[in-house]
């Protein structure tokens, strides 16, 4: 009567429960600001957000209305990346207190010598397209481009030096020299776009100028940095090993030795469709961009904090309940906007708190919201873009790769909420009361904002391109809107367009540096001599080969965010599976998903780490359990690897018994983890479990029939209806 009567008044009064309250305050739809962001304020304020406005609506207009000549879309695409990003993130830690940069005569000095550097270089650029457009000079006077390239790379480098031993941490303010290299950013691929037609002749051959190395050289130092800014050093890291392997190869072992190149001949071809233009940064600049659009819409609308609300309201009182609301909330939410610890940290920030509170210990709770934010990844139909990049490197049709995706993305889900749920029974759990939660009913009746969602998945279906069902999935979040408190009207819609520049910079740096890896195994050839270790591993087992090339994905996506991670291990691991005779869609599959759950992944667990800052945890239990809670997924791809109907691969009389088996499976699997089956398990019964677990990963009806039949045994034995004495009775 006490809990009924709290909820009958709330019906009555309309208030909202202290979920939706939590909810409102947790800023599940806003976009987290990192530590070295800057907050402009003012006219400061008003022209990043112009630019960042200009930067979202060139591109839907170009994807939509007026298409642009690739090669120049993309590098506006990257140009615009580096100058924004620069702009707004600083290359250290920024507060509110923070002191402007040192103005010692030393970085006065160093400060001005790379604005003289970089400024000559963009004065050369400036008179170049001014007098194409003006008295289209179509092949401009010599000296321009002869004398351009190595004061801007200088100015560069001094520019760099200057913001990491001078930074400026005011939190209002951008440090000089970041103004100097979003500056360099322009003239750099200013040149580059002028020369486009003939670079795609020359690029990587010997007839390529100097000038084109250097723009390219500062291309990509500018890309490097912005990716340490925004991803942290471990990207940059494997890039920086790449591109000196390009320059060791004729001192290299084994494999690995290639007969090297020149610097002109390396950073030209680089910076072409085969490397740092190529389907990373194509998907970046459409797909990606597009989708996290519409990510920013469904904020800026606040249907992403109906979609936790209905969440509780349909789960939160169940035991455990915060957590089941973490995995439906997390992956829908991280299905669209493409990088695990963002949505770890925009939706924990109200999941981890609401977890502790029913009873999971911190880190638990922390790796509850990890592994679910990191299966948005693999969740259909948009999978963090990953489809996209998937259709573009592989040529399968992307409604194929979505509709592959579907049961390996329940079987992930299902798996994470046994755990979960079986974590609950065995600690005594309780939801939350349902006074604290939204009213279903009341929530119901606004079903109506999934529309956006409904709209997108139809128009697929439908046949629409990929473009053209997110713009009207976008423009129905608009629309949708309307029936809300939150209408969208111009205002809203341009604060959607500029949170979602600020969103993609960090995909927009990662591609990029993903194609300086892509590039030079292309240019080297490393992953064809990768593909004839693997075929020499697969010699000896099959299984073998498939283990090491889970690992070499894990790996080489340590530290970077999916879209990356993924593109650089397609590159080196694809073409060894398909040699093996694993058949295209399968090998990539096998790889995307590793290269996905490396975010729970420890050493280096990003979407695990994020959540251990919310949860005030300790960040490696953190990753340690968040792997657990996510071992489904390392369990799965060797399940579509022998048993290719689970990728939809075949007859509905083919793939169904397959998926019951493979549920079963995925089920024991938690049980043994978690240690509870019918009640707490004995560790024997936990290893016959996992045993039964394992068989049935492998297809054919004996290994199911070993899985059935150790959960039937392990069942009979916890529920004492084999005991010593009917054993032995039955001998009699």
């Amino acid at each position: 009567m006490s809990q009924a009567a709290p909820e009958h008044d709330r019906a009555v009064s309309g208030a909202p429960s202290l979920v939706e309250q939590q909810a409102a305050t947790a800023a599940v739809d806003a976009e987290p600001t990192s530590a070295n962001q800057h907050v402009y304020l003012g006219w400061r304020g008003y022209l990043i957000g112009f630019g960042c406005i200009a930067y979202t609506l060139f591109h839907i207009l170009v994807m939509n209305v007026w298409p642009l000549e690739p090669w120049a879309y993309r590098l506006i695409h990257i140009m615009g990346g580096l100058v924004l990003g620069f702009l707004l993130f600083s290359s250290g830690r920024v507060d509110t207190d923070g002191r402007a940069f040192s103005r010692s005569p030393a970085s006065l000095v160093l400060l001005g010598l790379s604005a003289a550097g970089i400024l000559y270089g963009l004065a050369c650029m400036i008179a170049i397209w001014v007098g194409w457009y003006a008295a289209g000079i179509a092949r401009p006077e010599p000296w321009l481009t002869e004398t351009f390239g190595i004061p801007l790379l200088a100015g560069t480098a001094l520019a760099l030096v200057h913001a990491w031993f001078f930074p400026d941490r005011r939190l209002h303010r951008a440090n000089p020299a970041d103004i100097l290299l979003a500056l360099a950013s322009v003239a750099a691929i200013l040149y580059l776009i002028f020369h486009a037609p003939q670079l795609r002749m020359r690029a990587g051959m010997p007839m390529a100028l100097e000038a084109d190395m250097w723009a390219a050289i500062t291309g990509i130092v500018l890309i490097l940095e912005l990716t340490r800014r925004l991803a942290g050093l471990a990207l940059v890291i494997i890039a920086a090993i790449f591109i000196a392997y390009s320059f060791l190869g004729p001192w290299m072992p084994g494999f690995l030795e290639h007969r090297g190149y020149t610097a002109k001949r390396f950073f030209t071809y680089v910076f072409t469709d085969t490397g740092i233009l190529g389907a990373p940064i194509a998907i970046s600049s459409t797909y990606i961009i597009l989708f996290v659009t519409f990510a920013a819409f469904l904020q800026a609308s606040r249907v992403g904090q109906y979609f936790v609300n209905f969440a509780f309201a349909a789960a939160g009182h169940t035991r455990g309940g915060p957590a089941k609301v973490a995995i439906f909330a997390s992956g829908l939410m991280g299905m669209i906007n493409g990088t695990s610890a963002g949505n770890v940290v925009s939706t924990g920030s109200l999941t981890i708190p609401l977890m502790k509170k029913v009873g999971y210990k911190p880190q638990t709770a922390a790796s509850v919201e990890a592994a679910a934010s990191s299966g948005g990844q693999i969740m259909p139909p948009i999978m963090g873009a990953g489809a996209f990049i998937m259709a573009e490197i592989t040529g399968i049709p992307y409604m194929e790769i979505v509709w592959a995706a579907l049961i390996p993305a329940v079987l992930y889900f299902v798996s994470v909420y046994f755990m979960v749920d079986l974590e609950a029974t065995k600690r005594g759990m309780k939801g939350l009361p349902r006074s604290e939660l939204p009213q279903f009913n009341k929530l119901v009746r606004q079903l109506y904002l999934f529309l956006p969602i409904i709209v997108l998945i139809y128009a697929l279906f439908a046949g629409y391109s990929v473009i053209r069902a997110g713009t009207l999935a976008m423009a129905s979040a608009a629309v949708v809107s309307w029936l809300t408190p939150h209408w969208m009207g111009p205002k809203q819609i341009l604060y959607a367009f500029e949170i979602a520049a600020r969103m993609v910079l960090q995909l927009v740096a990662v591609c990029a540096a993903a194609g300086i890896i892509v590039g030079v195994i292309a240019l080297t050839g490393i992953g064809t001599r990768f593909s004839s270790l693997l075929l020499g591993v697969a010699d000896q087992s099959q299984f073998l080969a498939l283990f090491f090339a889970m690992l070499v994905s894990i790996i080489l996506g340590m530290g970077m965010p999916t879209t990356a991670a993924y593109a650089v291990a397609a590159s080196v691991i694809a073409p060894g599976l398909i040699n093996l005779g694993v058949p295209v869609l399968v090998a990539h599959f096998f790889i995307f998903y590793y290269a996905v759950m490396s975010a729970i992944t420890p050493p280096v667990a990003l979407a695990a780490y994020a959540g251990a800052a919310i949860a005030r945890s300790d960040p490696m239990r953190t990753s340690v359990e968040s792997f657990k809670f996510g071992l489904a997924a390392f369990v799965v791809p060797f399940m579509f690897f022998y048993s290719n109907e689970i990728l939809m691969q075949g007859t509905w009389t083919e793939i169904l018994p397959v998926f019951i088996t493979a549920l079963i499976g995925i089920f024991l699997l938690a049980t043994a983890v978690q240690g509870y089956f019918v009640g707490l398990l004995h560790p024997v019964l936990r290893g016959v479990l996992l045993v039964g677990a394992l068989s049935m990963i492998a297809g054919g009806w004996l290994t199911d029939v070993i899985g059935i039949g150790t959960a039937v045994l392990v069942f009979v034995l916890q529920k004492r209806l084999i005991t010593p004495d009917t054993a032995a009775r039955g001998l009699d």
